[in-house]
């Protein structure tokens, strides 16, 4: 099958997998994924249909929604692209990038081995900070039934996957124990450029957050 029209057919499949999801995992999500690695990978110069396909397929099914196994979506994005006759050294390279992809409260090895699984990760992160990435935190902490904030709790440093995994802090902790922490963990010159801007934005919202708090 044509390159071109896989790659359609995958947008097909993930806009129906994942239209109406309401915590920030949505098909919009990752439309701007695919969007910001097929930019990232223009100037990074690596293998644009591993890209696409990788950014496509990486939330068909998160780990968030499967008590923490990665390899529930690895294994649809896996069974579709055999579907449509991608190669198997191909697939391969596409879940490799679906299970290692997640930050998992930075305990877990998220290291990708290749620029694409680089470049699609960087896209990833990119869209968990700055504005939108705020507006997708406030949406998966309201999912969750969490506190926007309590100045009783502190943000935790964990130790493990399952503290993570299970950990019932407030939204305005998760900016410490992972948006702040994503900018200095982008893998690509060009991924670190676009990342600096929202990162910053954060930093600003928090102070005007912590004001109005205040009463202020």
């Amino acid at each position: 099958m044509d390159k071109n029209l896989i790659i359609e057919k995958t947008k097909e499949y993930a806009k129906d997998k994942l239209g109406g999801e309401a915590t920030g995992h949505d098909f919009w999500h990752v439309l701007r994924v695919y969007n910001t690695a097929e930019y990232i990978c223009k100037e990074e110069r690596a293998n644009l249909f591993i890209v696409k396909l990788a950014a496509l397929l990486h939330d068909i099914s998160d780990w968030k929604f499967n008590d923490g196994d990665s390899n529930v979506g690895a294994d649809l994005a896996e069974q579709w692209l055999k579907s449509l006759g991608v190669s198997q050294e191909e697939i391969n390279k596409v879940t490799i990038i679906i299970k290692t992809m997640s930050f998992k409260g930075g305990t877990t090895s998220s290291r990708q081995e290749t620029i694409e699984g680089m470049i699609v990760q960087d896209a990833d992160r990119l869209d968990a900070i700055g504005a939108i990435g705020i507006a997708r935190t406030f949406a998966y902490g309201g999912y969750k039934g969490r506190e926007i904030y309590n100045p009783d709790f502190e943000p935790q440093n964990f130790k493990n996957f399952e503290e993570y995994k299970n950990s019932k802090g407030t939204t305005i902790n998760h900016f410490y124990e992972k948006l702040l922490l994503l900018k200095d963990l982008i893998n690509t010159e060009t991924g670190r450029k676009l990342a600096e801007k929202r990162h910053e934005f954060m930093e600003i919202y928090l102070k005007q957050f912590y004001k109005e708090w205040e009463g202020k």
